[in-house]
């Protein structure tokens, strides 16, 4: 029997929606990550509990590094249909508290915090990446599993 790869093209994709506080930096960071991975075999979101104004210049920076570019990104408020729409909510860092939604599951990323040992500026934002791209390709193993 053949395999028809069109047949493919109504399973439903996984998706998943990273929220952080200001939807500028960690949970961008975050998205830019898994879509750079994941391509378009994941339905990629994010938004902020209390979103800023702008992405965060050092992590758009250390992203355009791995040849990701979120600069044209802007940060989003955190909506319950946005987290229904996603169905996987992960939340990077302690900050951000979540409304429970019937059906969503909720995820928490106790994300590296370099400042915690002294580490600021570029290098720290270098380390969160680092951790937070360690943990996408965990990730993307578990919503993409091979085969």
């Amino acid at each position: 029997m053949m395999n028809h790869p069109e047949k493919n093209a109504d399973r439903v994709l996984p998706a998943v929606l990273f929220v952080c506080v200001k939807n500028g930096g960690k949970s961008q960071m975050a998205a830019g990550l898994m879509k750079h991975e994941a391509g378009a075999q994941v339905v990629v979101s994010s938004a902020g509990t209390n979103p800023g104004a702008a992405i965060n210049g050092l992590s758009a920076e250390v992203l355009l590094d791995l040849g990701i570019d979120i600069t044209g990104e802007e940060p989003t408020m955190l909506t319950e249909d946005n987290m229904r729409a996603a169905g996987l909510v992960v939340v990077l860092g302690a900050e951000a508290r979540v409304p429970s939604v019937d059906g969503v599951v909720v995820e928490v990323w106790d994300t590296d915090e370099p400042s915690l040992r002294g580490i600021e500026g570029r290098q720290r934002m270098e380390l969160v990446r680092d951790d937070i791209h360690a943990r996408v390709r965990e990730l993307k193993g578990r919503l993409l599993p091979a085969g």
